[in-house]
Parts: C-alpha cells; sequence; structure tokens
C-alpha cells in the first residue's frame, strides 16, 4: 500500500516554487503606494512591511531550496492552496497595520478580493483610503487570472513544472502547445481588454481612478466596487451597459478569445459555453420579468452578474432580499452554474454542466439500447470518454456537499434559510451577490466558513483537499513515528 505522506524533500520543493509566488506577492502589493503618493494620503508606506517580509522569505526559500525543483503534481496542488491564503494573509496585514480593523476582518476582506469573490465586511467602502481602494481592485485583477499562474508566466521555465502549477489551479485549455506562450497570451488579452475597459469607462465619463478600478474587478468577474452603492452609484444605463459587456468577456475562455482574431468573430458565436450561457440569460430574463415588476435593466444586469460569477449589483442586498422567492432561485442556480472554463470566472462552470447533462443522455440512452451497442457521446463535436463525465459528476457532488453543509451551518446563525442559502452560493461560486447577511457584524464562526468557502471554491476543492489529506497523513505519520521512539526509550529505561 502506497503511504501518502511529505517527505522533507517533498517540503524543501514546495518552499522552492512557493518562493517565487512570495516574492511575486510581495512586489504587486507594493503597488498601491504610487496612488498613495499621488493622492498625498502617506497612509500605505507602513503596508511596505509584510511586502518586504514576503519578499525577503521568498528570495530565501528560492535561493535555499534551489536544487529541489523536481516538481510532481501533488506538490503544485499544495503549492497553489497555500499561495492563496499567503495572498490573503500579506494583504490583510496591511490593512490590519493601515486600518486598524481586525486580522479576521482584514483576512475575509482580502481572500474575498484575490479569489474575486466580492464580497465586503466594509459598510462604508468610499471613507477608505484611496490606495486601500486600488489595494482591493488589482487584487481582483491579478486573481483572476490566477495568483499562481501570473508568477510562473514570468518566473519558472517552461516545461513540465510549469504545466503541473497551471493545472494545480483548475486550469486545462492550452491557447498554445507550450504552457509558458499559453500564459502571456493569455495575459497579453486580458490586458487589451482591461485598456479597452478603462477607455470606455472614461468615455462614458467616470474619473480614470473609477474607470481603472471599475474595469479591473469587472473584466476579472470580481465586482467589488469602490462605492457603497456599488454600479448603482453611477445611475447611468450606459455604465451598466458597458459593465454587462466587460462581465461577459471576463466569462468566456481565452482560447475562444484568441481563436476570434483568427475566425474574425465566428468562434465566439461557435462556442457552445458562450452559447449556452446567453441563451440562459434569455430565458432567465424573460422568466424573472414575467415574475415580477422589476425594471429590465434590473433583471439583464443582476443574471449576467450572477452567471458570470462577477457580484457587481445596481440593487441593493436588501432590494435583492425582496425579490419574488422563485427568482431568488433562478440566480441561485445560475451562480451554481457560472461562465465557462478557462476563463476568469468561479462556480462550476458551463462546460461541467453540458458534460453531466450529457451522461445523463447517455445513461438513459444505454439502458434502452440494445446489448452491445456502443453509443458515442460529443460535446461541440469533439468526443467525450467516460472519465471525464465522471469527473464532472464526481465534481459537481462535491460542490453540493459542500454548499449543503454550508447552507445548514449558515442558516444556524442567520435564521433565514432563503438568504443563507443565496448568499452560501455566491460565496463559494465566488460571486458575491449578497442579501446582506454578509458583512462586518456576522460572527467568529461564520466568518471563517466563508473564508474557507471562498477559498476552496477559486481553487475547485479539490487542490485544497489534496492538501489537506497529506498534511493530516504528514502529521499522523510524524505522530507514529514519536510514538516509536518514546516506547523504545521507555524499554531502553
Amino acid at each position: 500500500m502506497m503511504i501518502n505522506y511529505l517527505s522533507k524533500q517533498d517540503i524543501k520543493i514546495i518552499l522552492h516554487y512557493l518562493g517565487y509566488i512570495m516574492e511575486g506577492i510581495g512586489i504587486i502589493l507594493s503597488i498601491p503606494i504610487i496612488v498613495d503618493l499621488i493622492y498625498s494620503e502617506y497612509n500605505y508606506p507602513i503596508g511596505l512591511i509584510p511586502c518586504i517580509v514576503s519578499f525577503g522569505l521568498g528570495f530565501l526559500f528560492v535561493f535555499k531550496f534551489r536544487k529541489y525543483d523536481r516538481l510532481k503534481f501533488k506538490h503544485g496542488m499544495i503549492i497553489s492552496s497555500i499561495a492563496w491564503l499567503w495572498a490573503g494573509f500579506v494583504a490583510a496585514i496591511i490593512m490590519v497595520l493601515i486600518l486598524d480593523i481586525s486580522f479576521l476582518d482584514a483576512f475575509f476582506e482580502n481572500v474575498s478580493a484575490w479569489t474575486g469573490s466580492g464580497l465586503t465586511i466594509f459598510n462604508d467602502v468610499e471613507s477608505l483610503p484611496m490606495s486601500i481602494l486600488f489595494l482591493r481592485s488589482l487584487e481582483q485583477w491579478i486573481g483572476g487570472l490566477g495568483v499562481v499562474i501570473i508568477f510562473i508566466s514570468i518566473v519558472i521555465k517552461p516545461g513540465t513544472s510549469a504545466y503541473k502549477l497551471y493545472r494545480s489551479e483548475a486550469r486545462e485549455d492550452k491557447i498554445k502547445p507550450n504552457i509558458k506562450n499559453t500564459l502571456k497570451k493569455t495575459i497579453e488579452i486580458y490586458i487589451i481588454y482591461t485598456a479597452i475597459g478603462i477607455l470606455l469607462y472614461i468615455l462614458a465619463g467616470l474619473p480614470i481612478f473609477d474607470s481603472v478600478n471599475l474595469t479591473f474587478t469587472t473584466i476579472s468577474t470580481g465586482g467589488m466596487s469602490i462605492k457603497n452603492a456599488n454600479i448603482g452609484y453611477y445611475n447611468n444605463n450606459i455604465i451598466y451597459l458597458i459593465t454587462i459587456f466587460l462581465m461577459i468577456l471576463g466569462a468566456t475562455s481565452f482560447t475562444v478569445h484568441y481563436k476570434m482574431i483568427k475566425t474574425k468573430g465566428n468562434a465566439i458565436l461557435k462556442d457552445i459555453q458562450f452559447q449556452f450561457m446567453i441563451i440562459a440569460i434569455i430565458i432567465s430574463g424573460i422568466f424573472i420579468a414575467l415574475l415580477t415588476h422589476i425594471a429590465p435593466m434590473n433583471v439583464i444586469f443582476h443574471i449576467v452578474s450572477a452567471i458570470t460569477t462577477t457580484g457587481a449589483n445596481i440593487a441593493s442586498p436588501t432590494e435583492l432580499a425582496s425579490w419574488a422567492p422563485t427568482a431568488l432561485i433562478l440566480i441561485i442556480v445560475l451562480m451554481v452554474m457560472g461562465g465557462s472554463s478557462g476563463s476568469t470566472v468561479g462556480a462550476v462552470k458551463i462546460i461541467r454542466i453540458i458534460t453531466f447533462l450529457k451522461s445523463i443522455h447517455l445513461t438513459v440512452t444505454n439502458l434502452i439500447s440494445p446489448e452491445g451497442r456502443v453509443v458515442k457521446t460529443k460535446i461541440a463535436g469533439k468526443s467525450i470518454n467516460e472519465r471525464e463525465m465522471k469527473e464532472s459528476t464526481l465534481y459537481i457532488s462535491v460542490y453540493l456537499m459542500f454548499l449543503i453543509i454550508s447552507w445548514i451551518i449558515m442558516t444556524y446563525y442567520t435564521n433565514n434559510p432563503i438568504n443563507a442559502l443565496f448568499d452560501v452560493t455566491s460565496t463559494i461560486g465566488n460571486v458575491g451577490l449578497s442579501t446582506g447577511i454578509i458583512n462586518g457584524s456576522l460572527d467568529t464562526v461564520p466568518k471563517i466558513l466563508l473564508i474557507f468557502l471562498m477559498w476552496i471554491g477559486r481553487l475547485e476543492i479539490i487542490p485544497v483537499l489534496l492538501a489537506i489529506k497529506l498534511g493530516v497523513e504528514t502529521f499522523e505519520q510524524k505522530l507514529e513515528l514519536v510514538k516509536i521512539l518514546l516506547k523504545n526509550k521507555i524499554k531502553k529505561a
């Protein structure tokens, strides 16, 4: 039987690659000091201390363990799991130093930003320093692509190590045969769309600061706003339409964006995930419009925000909570579904939903088919095998299991089943829409639960479960060795 635990060499390999990411996090989190100086706030210099510590520790790990570079897939999973928590931890210390808030609240806020969840514990975000507002937006923009992905595209050489780290963040789509080139092309597309978004908002009349922050949080499908009323603050249909456009762009696969150039736009129209998303938006919009008397823009905006897992809103949490229960349940379904794989979205993702439905169809077809008949299953002309169908079914089952258990816990603390289900679904899907039960006054246990859900939701659960499993088994193995040593000492005595 194979013993699953982490050896000293495994730990050194993990620390070596984690060191690169820690260096990158230290550099990234230093950038808001530029905003601090531009607006003459002079709050952020103290926030550079955790950035320097992160960079210093990372440099130490990279240098000290430079000989340990034989990365395995399990290492990649653990590195990704730790990297997201470390990013949230360092940024949380910055907020604690500058804003003098509790560490738990700061950690919640920054995990929410990094994972693109968009939920906030601040009741008045407009009172925050400009540098902190930009910090939250920057975290969402970087997190939209992936903390690990950004840094492996810059510092790690092409090869199997880069691919294993790429897959560890729940990504498999490849624009180019080489992972390094795939990442460079992805970042290039991301930056182009970001520039387009900023320009569109400026042309619509927004200040440069608002335009930059709004684009960062929208193209990344993060949704954490610099305004208390979120996008509703602007009360402008042009702003709403630009935001809808950017949310859909962010929720569309980067592979499709790349192919659009070669096919003159046909690739996006032929993409089954994009088709599914647009059809879901239209049908949901019609259904909710028939159920309620809510303004069409309000309906469409929140439907797009839900399925793209952005969480931007033009209605307050109280207004959302007042929607008809059937409309809220439909929004919940969209938040579970999510957008395209290979994009910036969270949740289950459309391709898994399609694969799951195909597996049900195959099961029924096999039951009524003559014995010995082989039934092939295809999605958009491409064959899918039994392993892919099982993986989709397994992931959806695990996802729903975590969702249901968390719903029960949140219902206990809030005593509001529908709102608890809505907000828990939003959290694990990294969406950010809320009925108002998630705020700074929430108890410690549900805050910790929600942080956990944001974390596992962004990494698609499996890497986190693997990291926890290996950690527990390593601890048990070390404990067993200690027991054996103690027994030997007792016998000798």
